[in-house]
């Protein structure tokens, strides 16, 4: 006749599921059968038990061996998060604490410019889905992108960026350049077929990026004088299940991609980061207020006719709304996410870097080519000049029969 479960037992299987979370992974740390492991908490709770009611010694060597494996098992845990912790402090340093503060940035707040001056440019990076795939053949060969592409586009984004400001202003009198960071600035994860298809997995894709951005920012840096950098996260870069509500920020590889930077430019006075804790960053430049935010959370929808607009103007109308109750209130969003460059006066949308993919071809949006947003604020106009940055490789004109003028 089998000999009743003992009290200790019992209790062990119960702190073993408190401790563990779920009945496979406790069964798994006491080494026995989820089935077994089932059976005493039947009994368990058979006797009245509750979790933690049974932290003390026992004298039986059964549950003497399983209490120690469990314990050696919670240790060897700790150790390791200890390590992973005090690695990720060591990298990072206070960093976290100095850009979550919106830092004091005299060049965007005074009017003291030149009549002739033309303002100061914002070059809107954002989208960049740095590592993912596109497949030529599966959407008409109309794009492509991998890293080597995503490499050049970067490249000729910092040189077309240059190039257009230069022609507004030939002398280059802008007193910087503010250059926002929007999220998914890798593609990460988010999808299957992401994982299946990127060139690579999240976190050599984020040190190859910080290497790319680390010369596009030097390079802002020694032509313009100063660059300001606002951050924000994006929905792409997670390494959760789920987005989080709390603490999105530091469950997000766009964070951590903007703490590297930040770490790396700490000592250069003329970069300066802002990297708030929320899901938006509010600025200024010659009083007209900006905020910054990915667009993840404006809203989903659309239709045939309006496409994405719709989503976007009604989530930015509830968050106007709810940003004047709290003092919080602004004349411009820009946001990413949509991939569909639309500057109105009250919404910046960003392009993306990879272009169209096998996504936009299969929901059958409408194509458009990888670019960037850049724009002039001026201390009297406010928004003036407003260019799409192209980054593509230049194709031949098609030949047509319109009337055409001559080059």
């Amino acid at each position: 006749m089998a000999q009743p479960l003992s009290k200790d037992l019992a209790q062990q299987s119960l702190d073993a599921v408190t401790d563990h979370g779920t009945e496979r992974s406790a069964a798994l740390a006491l080494s026995v059968s989820r089935n077994t492991l089932h059976d005493r908490l039947v009994t368990a709770r058979r006797y009245g038990l509750k979790p933690g009611g049974g932290r003390v010694a026992s004298s039986n060597p059964s549950v003497m061996g399983a209490t120690i494996k469990r314990l050696e098992a919670e240790l060897k845990r700790a150790q390791a998060t200890s390590a992973e912790v005090d690695a990720i402090k060591h990298v990072i340093g206070n960093i976290s604490n100095k850009v979550a503060v919106r830092p004091d940035v005299p060049w965007l707040i005074s009017q003291r410019t030149a009549p002739s001056a033309p303002g100061v440019p914002t070059l809107f990076i954002s989208d960049l889905h740095w590592g993912e795939v596109v497949y030529p053949a599966q959407i008409n060969n109309v794009n492509e992108y991998n890293l080597r592409i995503a490499h050049e586009r970067m490249k000729t984004l910092v040189d077309s960026t240059v190039h257009l400001l230069a022609i507004i202003s030939p002398e280059m009198k802008y007193p910087g350049i503010v250059v926002p960071l929007g999220g998914d600035m890798i593609s990460g994860n988010l999808h299957d077929e992401l994982s299946a298809t990127n060139e690579l997995n999240s976190m050599p894709t984020v040190l190859d990026l910080f290497d790319v951005l680390s010369g596009v920012i030097l390079a802002l840096a020694d032509k313009f004088a100063r660059v300001f950098l606002p951050c924000v996260t994006g929905n792409h870069g997670k390494d959760t299940r789920k987005i989080w509500a709390k603490d999105r920020h530091a469950t997000s590889f766009d964070w951590l991609l903007y703490q590297f930077l930040a770490r790396r430019f700490k000592d250069d006075k003329r970069i300066q980061f802002y990297v708030p804790d929320g899901i938006s960053a509010h600025f200024r430049i010659y009083g007209h207020r900006y905020r910054l935010s990915h667009g993840d959370r404006l809203g989903k929808g659309g239709d045939g006719i309006i496409g994405a607009l719709g989503p976007i103007i009604r989530g930015d109308h509830r968050t106007r709304s709810r940003d004047a109750q709290i003092d919080l209130s602004y004349d411009t969003h820009i946001i990413g996410h949509f991939h569909q460059y639309t500057h109105m006066s009250r919404v910046v949308v960003n392009g993306s870097l990879k272009g169209y993919d096998e996504y936009a071809s299969v929901e059958g949006f409408p194509f458009e080519p990888p670019q960037q947003a850049l724009w002039v604020t001026h201390p009297k106009y406010r928004i003036t000049y407003r260019m799409p940055v192209y980054v593509d490789r230049q194709r031949e004109p098609a030949v047509t029969s319109w009337v055409s003028v001559p080059n």
